[in-house]
């Protein structure tokens, strides 16, 4: 029952990173892909009918996370607290930006709601890469499963950590590329004419980057958690990640070639799928590891919910995935095909 719900939880997160991901790299590159004003606006087309939608799956995971494992959600909350705030406020942010920013039409107006769009984005990209290099390398819990976090101490990343060190931050510039290389996929997939082909240029170059820095930060977190990686052998999850990461980059990489689009997304969001799987299948079961000691950490096996409890969650939770994945289809099916200038009408979304 336990690794039933760790890995409905494992899932709400990939989905939430994934889809995401997509806004937050698009986000990014608004300025970059988008020279003019009409071509800035067409970037936040192809995001703004799926953006709240996306931001579901994590208010899901959240809600998953306190169903399932209660005194990780107390814990991790607590001591997270100055991340989420932070979290918090560059999503609602990014939304509002999206939102507003065709309201008026003055050109200070628009370039301030630009600005905040771009860098609400780019705050998300680094806290969100950030909060998974936390997960992988530890938080410094006490003895009573509590803890507490400031932005950095000494920037190493064992003993009484901050949120921020040398490979948390390296952890940060990976997703923020990897997103930043994703959303450039979608919006070659999503629009036409200057806007797709800045990003397809883009992206080819994005997409180099991303494989060196999988490497470095393959090596550091092989130095911070080596345990990670030798418990890899005895978890079949974890080789199935592998294969969607060495699956996603072959698309990604071939489909420049055929010239195919969806194939380059399917790519890219198939090497973060299994980014994701391999590292929730290797720190199984410790969910909350202490760099302090050891013995301090939160496992999913100590801090489930009763087992009853779990057990009539499991029949609710299906029927609410069939809603959610049915809505899912709707609304990209609704919105299939590229977006075009005369479609954007400047209105809230």
């Amino acid at each position: 029952m336990i690794e039933i719900w760790y890995a409905i939880l494992s899932f709400m997160l990939v989905m939430f990173i994934v889809l995401e991901g997509f806004d937050i790299g698009a986000g990014m590159l608004q300025h970059i892909v988008g020279k003019t004003e009409a071509e800035r606006r067409l970037v936040i087309a192809a995001i703004g009918p799926l953006w709240s939608w996306h931001e579901v799956w994590l208010v899901g995971f959240g809600g998953t996370l306190m169903v399932a494992f209660p005194n990780i959600l107390a814990s991790s909350f607590a001591g997270f607290y100055l991340a989420f705030f932070l979290l918090l406020w560059s999503l609602i942010l990014r939304g509002v930006s999206i939102e507003v920013s065709g309201h008026i039409a003055e050109p200070l107006w628009r370039t301030a709601w630009n600005f905040i769009f771009v860098s609400a984005n780019l705050l998300l990209a680094i806290l969100i890469g950030a909060a998974l290099g936390n997960v992988v390398r530890g938080v410094p819990l006490g003895a009573d499963g509590k803890f507490s976090l400031a932005f950095f101490t000494n920037f190493s990343p064992s003993g009484n950590v901050g949120i921020l060190d040398w490979f948390t931050v390296s952890c940060a510039v990976f997703i923020l590329v990897t997103f930043a290389a994703h959303g450039a996929n979608a919006l070659v997939l999503k629009t036409e004419g200057p806007v797709h082909d800045r990003s397809q240029r883009i992206a080819k170059l994005l997409w180099k980057a991303v494989l060196a820095l999988l490497v470095v930060v393959t090596i550091e977190a092989w130095h911070v958690r080596p345990e990670l990686f030798s418990g890899m052998t005895h978890k079949p999850l974890a080789w199935l990640g592998l294969v969607g990461v060495i699956g996603g980059i072959l698309m990604v990489f071939t489909s420049g070639r055929s010239k195919r689009e969806l194939r380059a997304v399917i790519g890219s969001s198939l090497f973060i799928a299994g980014l994701m799987i391999a590292g929730a299948a290797s720190v199984f079961p410790i969910m909350l590891y202490s760099t302090l000691a050891p013995e301090y950490s939160l496992s999913a096996n100590q801090n489930a919910a009763a087992g009853h409890g779990l057990a009539v969650a499991l029949v609710w939770w299906p029927i609410s995935l069939i809603f959610a994945i049915g809505y899912f289809l709707f609304i990209y099916r609704h919105y299939a095909g590229k977006v075009k200038p005369s479609e954007d009408t400047q209105q809230p979304y």
